[in-house]
């Protein structure tokens, strides 16, 4: 029988790779934080002078919470948490450009170009990465928390970035098409509908306004391919 959603540790990876940091707690101490996940699954952290772990020379024990958000008719709605939890340390000077562009994906700052051009300063912000120790986790109803290895060994859904693109043009263009698909396929009425979720086993829609459902499509068989993902979504929004 074919899985009806991506491997849990993929499905986290995944959800950390289109997450911005939003919170870390140093000591004890919780404050803001600029960050994103860097291609190998780690947070990457721009910390400017002045902020707790900028005086940082060795390792610091933190933990970073990463929120991934589904912009739906104009609102936010989380999608989930993943905090994790590892040592901060500077980055090295031949991966920092590749930190500051992983964080500017999510977030334009110009303290990034600061970082690059003065690394090594002691007034200059600074780019700091987390050599990860667990990874807790928080997504719809699923909770729990992942071993080091078993979140650094998973790789993001290598359809990621495209189900992303396919999944906002039919939010924004094809919605009355969904809510007529979902709603024959489920024998009622289906509205409000919105795409909530498309992975390579299948795609999950949002109904309803107040009380929302989270309902699940899985594919027959995953789509291995940018084309097989949207033959496999035209099942949906084409159901007759």
């Amino acid at each position: 029988m074919p899985l009806a959603a991506p491997p849990l540790p993929e499905r986290i990876r995944t959800l950390a790779a289109t997450s911005r940091a939003g919170q870390l707690v140093v000591d004890g101490v919780r404050c803001p934080v600029t960050g994103a996940v860097d291609g190998a699954g780690r947070p990457v952290l721009l910390v400017r002078p002045g902020e707790p772990l900028h005086p940082l020379r060795g390792d610091a024990v933190v933990s970073v919470s990463l929120t991934s958000m589904r912009v739906l008719g104009g609102v936010e709605h989380p999608r989930g948490i993943v905090e994790v939890q590892g040592w901060a340390e500077a980055v090295a000077e031949d991966e920092v450009r590749a930190a500051a562009v992983a964080i500017a994906e999510h977030v334009a700052d110009e303290a990034l170009f600061e970082a690059i051009e003065g690394y090594g300063s002691p007034e200059a912000p600074r780019l700091l990465s987390l050599d990860v120790g667990q990874v807790v986790y928080l997504t719809g109803e699923d909770s729990g928390v992942l071993d080091a290895d078993e979140y650094l060994d998973a790789s993001p859904d290598p359809l990621a970035e495209v189900a992303e693109r396919v999944l906002a043009h039919v939010n924004g263009a094809h919605r009355a098409q969904l809510a007529s698909g979902v709603g024959r396929l489920l024998g009622l009425p289906a509205e409000p509908v919105w795409l909530w979720e498309l992975d390579r086993y299948g795609a999950t829609v949002r109904i309803g306004e107040d009380d929302p459902a989270l309902v699940r499509f899985p594919w027959p068989e995953p789509a291995g391919t940018v084309a097989g993902l949207e033959e496999s979504l035209r099942a949906i929004l084409c159901t007759c």
